[in-house]
């Protein structure tokens, strides 16, 4: 699959800095109000680590002015225009990685639950030549602080138990978004992940899946994701339906349904 024929959606681009590192450092948002611009300010200092690039959904909240941006070091803002929703962003930011050069990403939420201070930790797992880096609560030094009921049972024991048993490799925290890919996993022939069947959360599980059975070095460290203790939860995952519906892309996800046509 060469560059030409990568699905990846239309978008506006803003770009404040040029490339100054190896490594990007990717933020997926949509209309996250006060939480990114909180979020923005604690990561400021990973400038000096990775080159923070957002991913924006095609926020209408007004939350991410050039100002903000560029005191507080980001490189570019990419807005997407097109369909999709996580796999949608994740392939536009991606793109914009892999065309830029860079030789692994780090991705994280923009919602603020995140301590992105373990950020430097994943810069070193890919300069260490891991692949896929996944950021976990249930390893030594990870902690999940007021995680939801349904959230943590729901990965303990069903998400991450599927999703281990079929890669053949044990994962602990299989919906965590905090993670990083290196750019021989993302272009490698037999991932193709700039594919536009990736609109949802299943671009996340098929990349932690195709690593694991294509023997790529995978790694798992320990952070800290914090939900409020009282107030609604900042997440767009919902209600009975928004979890069945991660369930559902995992498993097609583990049946295969995203793996490429083998020649």
């Amino acid at each position: 699959m060469t560059r030409a024929d990568w699905q990846v959606p239309p978008m506006e681009k803003a770009e404040f800095f040029s490339k100054r590192h190896r490594h990007a450092l990717c933020v997926f948002m949509i209309n996250e109000g006060a939480r990114i611009q909180s979020q923005l300010r604690k990561m400021a200092p990973l400038a000096e680590h990775a080159d923070i690039i957002l991913a924006d959904g095609g926020s209408t909240d007004g939350s991410l002015p050039e100002d903000l941006l560029r005191g507080q070091g980001v490189r570019a803002l990419l807005t997407k225009r097109g369909p999709g929703k996580l796999g949608a962003q994740m392939r536009m930011a991606l793109a914009f990685a892999m065309v830029e050069g860079y030789e692994g990403v780090v991705c994280v939420d923009g919602n603020d639950k995140d301590d992105t201070s373990a950020v430097p930790a994943f810069v070193a797992a890919l300069e260490a030549g891991a692949d896929h880096v996944q950021g976990s609560r249930y390893v030594s030094g990870g902690r999940g602080i007021h995680t939801p009921f349904l959230r943590h049972w729901g990965v303990r024991l069903l998400h991450a138990p599927l999703l281990s048993l079929t890669a053949g490799a044990w994962f602990t925290d299989t919906t965590n978004g905090f993670r990083a890919y290196s750019r021989r996993l993302l272009l490698d022939e037999r991932v193709r992940p700039f594919r536009d069947m990736f609109s949802g959360y299943e671009l996340h599980y098929y990349l932690a899946l195709r690593a694991a059975r294509l023997g790529f070095k995978l790694r798992e460290l320990p952070v800290t994701r914090a939900y409020p203790a009282h107030g609604a939860v900042p997440t767009k995952i919902t209600g009975w339906r928004g979890h069945l519906g991660v369930l559902q892309a995992l498993v097609r996800v583990c049946r295969g349904h995203y793996d490429p046509p083998t020649s």
